[in-house]
């Protein structure tokens, strides 16, 4: 049997290297790789097992769902929780991670179903009196505190399997079957293999709590995200109160969907009508301020987008933007200055998005374009107007998905006016009653509707 060899694995990609050396080839981390040791590879004993093969033409009803009655946490996952399913969970540290879960969990063990909270970072005291604020010392969850894994499944496997299995988190979890450090690459990769095993074998729901490094990415080797069913993250801003649960991957429902919770003294809030939440004065005419309607994932999303042109006094002008894609505002304003005559090279240009929110839709171009020219001619939009669509090099306001449930999300808001790319919307006959749409074929016909000499240049509104 070949002897254990020796390896360096960087901590922030999981990349192997030969030896040590100062600075990570694959990410370029400096001081990331760590010496661990393999063991040589394990010789089957016996025969293969045979197992069944099916055809893809085979009729297969949909997985089954075990709901967990709140709303915002089952639309994230597609319907709720798939037994045998495994979910990763990441967030910043203090965001609400243990809250959500502890409170997931209480109300599955309302239901009557077997609830296991395993805690490798708090003590069984500090779980309690979280437990304790949140109304749920009596919901029937058990709980305890351990980082062995080989010890979670024996415990495990004395009772009948549990609907929901929680480990929190997957860094402070180890193996004796690995030797290295808790919370290395390799000791994170192997437990997170052996309690996968146990979930897929058992049928039980296993949710993974992982941190996350400081650029936001779950920490940890990135065949963990491979390994899993969903990979969601939990994120808030810092002196805000609403949390967003986000959707990165989902083998049994749609990616990028979102649930938007409060945090309350009482725990997370379900917050209803997340559109409401970010619009904050639609109703009053600003310049510089434009309604988004966007999508995220199959739910219509309501958003203020914010901007802010001031003449600079520097060389190079400042361009800042915060929950918005700075390279695609830098795209914007270039097209147009190359294709509307906007002179803002001169300019510091602010943008934002109101309420915290981060949108990576395209379709976010056109609200983007229109803030900036609002806030650059000084005149105030068209009131209670939404916009949507994307913006190409060559200055088109190009289609974009989904402008029916967009449309309805805004009249259901009290919005009746639209400004849309010129696909857009579909027959008139589908759309709601209320709305008028504007097409807009260029963003020189954009400026033209804002900027045009009929429109006051004082933010009345009329």
């Amino acid at each position: 049997m070949a002897k254990p060899r020796i390896e360096f694995v960087c901590q922030s990609c999981g990349a192997v290297a030969p030896r040590w050396q100062g600075r990570c080839d694959s990410c370029g981390a400096w001081n990331s790789l760590v010496e661990e040791t393999v063991g040589a590879p394990s010789r089957s004993a016996g025969k293969g097992r045979v197992f069944a093969l099916f055809d893809l033409g085979t009729a297969t009803l949909p997985p089954p769902r075990t709901t967990t009655r709140i709303d915002e946490f089952d639309r994230v996952l597609g319907g709720g929780l798939v037994p045998g399913s495994v979910l990763l969970l990441g967030g910043e540290p203090g965001i609400g991670k243990s809250t959500l879960l502890i409170q997931v969990c209480g109300a599955l063990a309302a239901q009557k179903r077997r609830v296991v909270y395993i805690s490798g970072e708090e003590a069984i005291d500090q779980v309690r009196l979280r437990a304790e604020r949140l109304g749920l010392v009596r919901a029937g969850v058990e709980f305890a505190a351990e980082t062995k894994v080989e010890d979670v499944v024996a415990t495990l496997h004395e009772g009948p399997a549990p609907a929901l299995l929680v480990m929190d988190s997957i860094q402070t979890m180890w193996t004796g079957t690995v030797e290295a450090a808790p919370g290395t690459v390799t000791q994170v990769r192997g437990a997170a293999q052996a309690l996968i095993r146990y979930a897929k074998t058992t049928g039980a729901s296993l949710i993974l709590v992982g941190h996350v490094t400081k650029d936001g990415q779950i920490a940890g080797p990135r065949v963990v995200e491979h390994m899993v069913d969903a990979v969601t993250s939990f994120e808030g801003e810092g002196g805000r109160d609403f949390r967003i649960l986000r959707a990165l991957k989902n083998r049994f429902g749609p990616s990028n969907e979102i649930g938007v919770f409060e945090m309350t003294g009482r725990g997370l809030v379900e917050v209803a009508n997340p559109s409401a939440l970010f619009l904050s004065h639609h109703g009053e005419a600003t310049p510089g301020i434009a309604v988004f309607a966007g999508m995220e994932g199959t739910r219509p999303l309501l958003a203020e987008i914010e901007a802010l042109t001031a003449a600079s006094p520097l060389g190079t002008p400042r361009r800042a933007a915060v929950g918005f894609d700075p390279n695609r505002l830098a795209m914007i304003l270039a097209v147009l200055e190359a294709r509307a005559g906007l002179r803002l090279g001169q300019h510091d240009v602010y943008l934002n998005v109101a309420g915290g929110l981060r949108i990576n839709e395209p379709a976010a171009d056109l609200a983007a374009a229109a803030a900036l020219v609002s806030s650059f001619s000084g005149r105030s939009l068209p009131p209670h107007c939404v916009f949507f669509g994307e913006i190409g090099l060559s200055g088109a306001i190009r289609p974009v998905a989904h402008s029916m449930a967009r449309l309805k999300e805004a009249a259901k808001l009290g919005f009746t006016r639209a400004v849309v790319p010129p696909a857009n919307p579909e027959p008139r006959e589908a759309g709601p009653e209320n709305m008028a749409t504007k097409s807009c074929p260029e963003v020189a016909d954009l400026v033209a509707l804002i900027a045009s000499p009929e429109r006051p240049a004082k933010a009345d509104g009329r």
